[in-house]
């Protein structure tokens, strides 16, 4: 039996070491502090667990619910997790979970609010953050191509037409502007239409792409440096603002280099910009390493990444801190056949509540086209044509609503289970994430607070590396943005606990109320 606790005020004070912990950046509180053992949490529980309640496969996979109730799957692995209510960590804003495209994708006509599928899609999610940027920013001109330009240009017409998208959906935009092959009086001249046509739907500007990799990308000899960078990212910011007064700047969507752009950037224009950037992508998709167990087994380096960014942007007072504005699995459009299967949905996921725990404002999904690779909305560029893994990930993440991050406590264990915990105004949301390929796991809930019931929604595919069959609900998210899902399972309190199954790779929220 899989059991996933959560301490009241009313608990006892509990004792020991031998807890695997996942909690926020804090020391000082709650039970993972405290120490408690395992020995002393199942003493505790032992008079308090049930039976998994049967309506907790509702909305599961048929596949998965014939896996939870099979006989050769009669003793489910065990699994303990507290979960601490006292003392909640980093907010989850509405629009955490964003999307990134790449600049040229307003050349087709893709944002418009005549895409009703691409609309209703995005509305699901709720509110917002929409970046266009992307490697094309620095090669896409504005309204006429220079020499120097390969793509575009961008039209005011285009301009136009994802200010429709924007009123349809309430999103708002991080919109970007070629710096590379561009000169700071076209930027300036883009800017100002672009506030002038979006409004209120327009967050800031993002001053080019990865302009750490310009080198590599042949946009800049390789003696190019950051504090070349910094000259011309001035230039550009100064016409840009002079021309939208009080405009929104960001910057310095560094793809890697986190310690010698990024940092020293916050410290060095962090009293002019609204968000610090950076870009995320687990490995190489091209190599032969990149494997959907190394995704789903976490990025032991990411705490390290974001830590810096976190106190860079807190010390130069960033009004919105900073923010992964792309980022994804694999790059090079992700690894083919790996990246666009179930499994990452899990992994976006916990990827999702990993940036969370350290204090990123959100997480843009790199996405566009239809290659086996990693975008969350498939396209042929003024179409949708598919719904990936990633984005049902997504839209589980979203439904769970803004709050704050509880620390979580789960008992040692070989079981590649997470659970993931936020008190919301709506209750207590538990995101369970199962990934194993084979196994269900039987879990009780402790609230840690009076509740009267649960309700149950779980995401589910037929096996990990499905590319398909994705349900959730028990309802798959159709090409033209509809989605019928079935009423949420439920399951009583007894003793305090919530009792259920989660199948073999899948996902489920929980919410207590």
């Amino acid at each position: 039996m899989a059991i996933v606790c959560v301490r009241s005020s009313a608990w006892p004070s509990l004792q020991g070491n031998a807890i695997v912990t996942e909690e926020r950046d804090r020391r000082g509180s709650g039970i993972a502090e405290q120490g408690a053992s395992r020995r002393d949490i199942f003493g505790c529980l032992a008079s308090s667990l049930i039976l998994p309640s049967l309506s907790a496969c509702a909305g599961l996979h048929p596949n998965a619910a014939k896996a939870a109730a099979s006989p050769a799957d009669d003793k489910p692995a065990a699994l303990t997790v507290v979960i601490d209510q006292q003392d909640p960590g980093p907010s989850i804003a509405t629009g955490y979970a964003g999307f990134s495209y790449e600049k040229n994708s307003l050349i087709t006509g893709f944002f418009a609010a005549s895409n009703l599928p691409l609309v209703r899609l995005f509305r699901r999610l709720g509110t917002g953050l929409l970046r266009l940027g992307g490697n094309t920013v620095d090669r896409t001109g504005w309204q006429t191509s220079s020499s120097r330009q390969t793509g575009g240009p961008v039209t005011p017409s285009n301009v136009d037409a994802l200010s429709t998208f924007l009123h349809a959906t309430g999103w708002s935009v991080l919109y970007g502007l070629n710096m590379a092959t561009n000169t700071p009086a076209a930027a300036a001249n883009e800017a100002a239409y672009a506030a002038r046509t979006l409004g209120r739907h327009l967050y800031g500007f993002e001053i080019g792409n990865e302009p750490d990799a310009y080198s590599i990308n042949h946009l800049r000899p390789p003696s190019y440096s950051y504090a070349q960078f910094l000259i011309e990212w001035n230039a550009f910011a100064s016409a840009v603002s002079q021309a939208v007064p009080g405009a929104g700047l960001t910057g310095p969507a560094s793809a890697w280099h986190e310690t010698n752009w990024t940092v020293p950037f916050a410290r060095d224009e962090g009293h002019r910009i609204i968000l610090l950037t950076q870009h995320y992508y687990r490995a190489n998709g091209l190599s032969p390493q990149s494997t959907l167990e190394l995704l789903l087994a976490g990025d032991p380096a990411l705490p390290g990444l974001l830590a810096p960014l976190r106190r860079a942007s807190t010390a130069a007072h960033i009004r919105d801190g900073y923010r992964l504005t792309e980022a994804n699995s694999f790059y090079d459009g992700g690894a083919p056949h790996i990246s666009n299967t179930f499994g990452t949905a899990l992994w976006t996921i916990d990827f999702l509540f990993a940036n969370a725990r350290l204090g990123s404002s959100g997480v843009n999904f790199h996405g566009g086209g239809d290659a086996p690779g990693y975008t969350p909305i498939a396209d042929n560029g003024r179409e949708v044509v598919g719904i990936r893994p990633e984005y049902y990930g997504i839209l589980l993440f979203s439904l769970m609503g803004p709050g704050r991050l509880l620390s979580t406590v789960q008992s040692a264990s070989t079981l590649a289970v997470s659970a993931h915990a936020v008190a919301s105004s709506t209750g207590t949301q538990i995101i369970l994430v199962n990934k194993e390929p084979a196994s269900s796991v039987d879990v009780t809930i402790w609230p840690g607070k009076r509740v009267g019931g649960a309700r149950l929604t779980s995401l589910s595919a037929p096996t990990l590396n499905s590319v398909s069959g994705m349900l959730l609900s028990g309802a798959p998210v159709r090409n033209d943005g509809t989605w019928s899902p079935r009423a949420p399972g439920t399951v009583k309190i007894h003793n305090g606990s919530i009792g259920l199954r989660i199948g073999p790779a899948s996902a489920m929220l929980v919410t207590a109320v």
